[in-house]
């Protein structure tokens, strides 16, 4: 897991970091995230088919602008107006390209994590161990993303790390990306990547709606 990894556009980024391991630190302690489920997002400069799903579809803005920063650093936005979502930046500056990390399995921390998202359910009975990390928004609860606080940042720098895969998966499956409106959520773009049969994984529904990425 290099930065020279994420030179490449996400499309291409998207399946490889299946596998891999994701490991954010805070004052309360660190929790790491298994990463099984993953979606690409292209944007203003990157050759090739127009993505409509994009926030960076068609120009940079305030809240996508890290979106068009250096490759391997984070993307974070508040999605729906509940949740936070980690993104992570690929091709070279200037060029708008992203991977959503979807779906994960908390393998380090998971008393942390299982206060998060307590304290974001507002409910303090657990989570189940396979739905902890289980789609963006809850995975960033349980890493403690937010905006503030990560959007930006190097993610081969503290509070970011990774690791590689243990064992790289036997298989990759692909399909359409999750809640995205339009022909963007459809089979005409398969840019959802998982590892089949992973109970983490979370399950496809159609979007409605504004598009995002």
């Amino acid at each position: 897991m290099t930065r020279d990894l994420f030179a490449a556009d996400a499309l291409t980024v998207a399946p490889l970091l299946l596998g891999s391991r994701l490991t954010v630190t805070s004052d309360e302690g660190a929790v790491t995230v298994r990463i099984s489920e993953v979606e690409a997002y292209h944007g203003v400069g990157v050759p090739g088919r127009y993505d409509p799903g994009s926030h960076s579809r068609d120009r940079r803005t305030e809240r996508n602008a890290s979106m068009f920063g250096p490759p391997g650093h984070a993307y974070v936005y508040f999605s729906y107006g509940m949740h936070f979502a980690l993104n992570m930046v690929c091709s070279p500056e200037g060029v708008a390209s992203g991977v959503l990390i979807r779906s994960g399995e908390v393998v380090e921390g998971e008393r942390l994590a299982q206060l998060r998202r307590s304290a974001k359910r507002g409910h303090p009975a657990p989570v189940p161990a396979r739905s902890l990390a289980r789609g963006p928004g809850n995975l960033a609860a349980a890493l403690g993303i937010t905006r503030e606080a990560h959007n930006g940042r190097d993610l081969f720098e503290a509070p970011f790390a990774f690791a590689p895969p243990e064992t790289p998966p036997a298989d990759i499956a692909a399909g359409p990306r999750v809640g995205v409106a339009g022909e963007a959520g459809g089979p005409a773009f398969p840019w959802r990547f998982w590892i089949p049969g992973d109970p983490t994984v979370s399950a496809f529904r159609p979007g409605r709606g504004a598009p995002r990425g």
